[in-house]
């Protein structure tokens, strides 16, 4: 565009989000955060207190981070784009759990549970309260019930692996679930504590290596309570629920870090599929027999290494001498 040539006027959006002033959170006393703190590990919820991570009335906060983890910077594009308006409120009329899970004793013990929220899914029940006062709360959980069907699945049926009972395996081989998705809330202490570090490594580790995206991090120590912008978990439940926390019960599960390549288009690189179907196999074994079976599915790219350093990796090990061998794999994702 020439020097001096006025802005075309009609390009400016009139329906775009106003600019209103903005006050950092990075010291209390002069962010306004003057939210309710979080006693973590309080079997009581409203003596816990709600984790309060939206931005819809910046007092209220009491967590570094916001919801809905890396999908956050969609929300402000949307947001940008004046497609979205700053202080929605979703309505989260029936969306409550498909099916009751809790209260255990782990919630109420502040180093059992220290990277999700226990009472995340019973947030439209245990809050009501505050709620009504008009605090935005979001569910960090959400459970509900479901079908799954999987080609392998159907050819262990139809080979006689797998027995159609008519309640965790129907006629025609659906398999049917409890399913969770699981937002990460992460309690710092907690979380140093399990990796062996002190918490202030930990904050300045997340400070520095996110290149400085949440200075609260390393100012304000006051918040102990972490939304990382990362990918959450997806919580499969084969069986009977009440089995999962019954020690005379037979219990399998499979933990499972995702990959795209094998577990959705069937890559041949890796046998990341075969082994989430063995597991599920294993887990409706368990359930037929009166136990249950759980999947836990990381949504962490390949041990959290991301698509692209995966990518790397897999042309590093066909090229590397010897070729693609079991006894260099680990060593190579070093790529």
């Amino acid at each position: 565009m020439p020097l001096g040539k006025p802005l075309d006027k009609s390009l400016d959006k009139t329906d775009a989000p106003k600019r209103r002033h903005i006050v950092l959170t990075s010291h209390p006393s002069r962010s306004g955060l003057k939210g309710s703190p979080v006693r973590w590990g309080d079997g009581d919820p409203l003596q816990r207190g709600a984790i309060v991570a939206t931005v819809s009335d910046p007092s209220h906060r009491n967590a570094i981070g916001t919801h809905s983890g890396s999908y956050a910077v969609y929300r402000a594009l949307a947001v940008a784009s004046g497609v979205l308006q700053a202080d929605h409120r979703p309505d989260f009329t029936n969306t409550s759990p498909a099916i009751a899970i809790g209260p255990h004793p782990s919630w109420a013990d502040p180093e059992k549970i220290v990277s999700l929220d226990p009472f995340g899914a019973l947030v439209g029940d245990v809050y009501k309260s505050l709620l009504a006062k008009g605090i935005d709360i979001r569910p960090s959980i959400a459970v509900t019930r479901a079908h799954i069907q999987m080609p392998e699945l159907l050819e262990a049926v139809r080979q006689g692996r797998i027995k159609e009972d008519g309640e965790i395996v129907k006629p025609g081989g659906d398999l049917v679930v409890t399913k969770a998705a699981v937002e990460p809330v992460w309690y710092l202490p907690g979380v140093a504590q399990r990796l062996g570090v002190s918490e202030d490594d930990l904050r300045y580790a997340l400070f520095e290596q996110t290149g400085g995206m949440f200075p609260e991090l390393v100012t304000r120590f006051d918040l102990k309570v972490f939304l990382p912008p990362i990918g959450g978990i997806t919580v499969y439940i084969v069986g009977d629920l009440d089995a999962v926390t019954d020690p005379a019960r037979p219990l399998a599960v499979r933990v499972h870090d995702e990959c795209n390549g094998s577990d959705v288009f069937g890559s041949d690189i890796c046998t990341c599929r075969p082994y989430l179907v063995h597991g599920l196999e294993e887990c409706i074994a368990t359930a037929q027999q009166g136990g249950a079976g759980i999947i836990v599915y990381f949504r962490k790219e390949g041990r959290a290494l991301g698509e692209v350093t995966k990518f790397l990796v897999y042309n590093a090990r066909k090229r590397q001498e010897g070729g693609d061998r079991a006894d260099a794999y680990f060593a190579r994702t070093e790529c």
